[in-house]
């Protein structure tokens, strides 16, 4: 027994040891993947926003969302949003949020909530004194808007283009809260969800009034390719949406 060799792998047998120390748990990785894949725990959540101040609540969703699945890659791609649903369609994109619902195959609409589009203007604007506002108010006034297509925008589309009433001049500003400020020192006049105005702290010196007496109602909504909104992750995400 002395005179027993122990065992060594040949050179042949030392790079196939290697390489299985490397593959094996990349092995184990992908079949860990895979699975959150298949159970929807894991993917990618992409999207296309129509509704440019719905940022105002989609932030805190996805900061809620993260904290439950850390393996859905998140992205927003503002720059699909005048052609959102067709790139839903060709998988550019996972989600649309939107208000504007439309019939497509192989997509479906998913109810978020009601927002009502309210009036704003500077307690210093004269109407500020009314009870409500009518479409011809807008007709001597600077109307401050998104920078979005009209058709986008509920203030023309339900409000003023049914009534063939052109505001005097229209400025387009990229940030809710620089519309806010400009409303406020009394540079124009704007209409806004009622959500923005629930959540934001720049309303000194601003007014809040119903378009029409009875107030204009929209509702929001989340648009997925067909069969896709059972994923764990998707479902999630159209929860918190809904309770946004």
């Amino acid at each position: 027994m002395k005179n027993v060799k122990p065992l060594r792998l040949s050179p042949e047998g030392m790079r196939v040891m290697k390489a299985a120390e490397r593959i094996l748990p990349e092995i184990e990785s992908l079949k860990t993947e895979v699975g959150d894949l298949q159970t929807g725990n894991s993917g990618r959540l992409h999207i296309a926003i129509e509704c440019h101040a719905c940022y105002e609540w989609l932030f805190p969703v996805l900061n809620t969302f993260r904290t439950s699945f850390t393996n859905v890659d998140i992205d927003i791609r503002p720059g699909l949003s005048f052609r959102a649903l067709t790139a839903l369609a060709d998988g550019e994109v996972d989600v649309v949020i939107s208000s504007d619902p439309e019939n497509m195959n192989d997509i479906e609409f998913h109810e978020l909530f009601d927002y009502a589009p309210t009036f704003v203007a500077s307690n210093d604007n004269p109407l500020s004194r009314k009870q409500f506002i009518d479409a011809t108010d807008f007709a001597n006034e600077i109307l401050i808007t998104y920078p979005v297509e009209r058709a986008r925008l509920d203030v023309f589309s339900q409000f003023l283009i049914p009534a063939k009433i052109e505001p005097r001049m229209v400025r387009q500003v990229e940030l809710t809260a620089v519309i806010l400020l400009l409303v406020s020192a009394n540079k124009g006049i704007s209409v806004l969800p009622d959500w923005v105005l629930n959540s934001s702290q720049s309303l000194e010196n601003i007014i809040s009034k119903p378009l029409t007496e009875n107030g204009l109602r929209r509702q929001l909504f989340a648009a997925t390719r067909l069969n896709e909104s059972h994923k764990p992750y998707m479902n999630k995400f159209l929860e918190l949406c809904k309770n946004a």
